[in-house]
């Protein structure tokens, strides 16, 4: 049976796949790309602190609020800016449309 941590990894590889074709589409809301993109930022801020909350302070990540949250801000920037890229493209649709 696959760990959460193998797992993590694992799911690393098709998000780059997913990336790769979003990117090449051309059709994708800028900031909606940077957002997941950033979502890597996130990946990379999380591993090394969730080592150091393991090796450093003896405790899961979960269980140490401040760099949980600390880690969680890039998930939080990388979602506002997915929503944020998208609600724009709608709204340059539907002016669009209007026209």
């Amino acid at each position: 049976m696959l760990d959460k941590n193998t797992l993590f990894a694992m799911s690393l590889f098709p998000y780059l796949g997913f990336l790769w074709f979003i990117t090449r589409t051309k059709s994708t809301p800028r900031l909606a790309l940077i957002g997941f993109y950033v979502l890597l930022v996130f990946v990379a801020v999380t591993i090394p602190v969730g080592i150091y909350a393991k090796v450093g302070l003896h405790q899961e990540l979960a269980n140490v609020d401040w760099l949980h949250g600390g880690a969680e801000a890039f998930l939080t920037l990388s979602n506002i800016l997915v929503v944020l890229g998208f609600r724009q493209a709608v709204i340059q649709h539907r002016a669009n449309q209007g026209e």
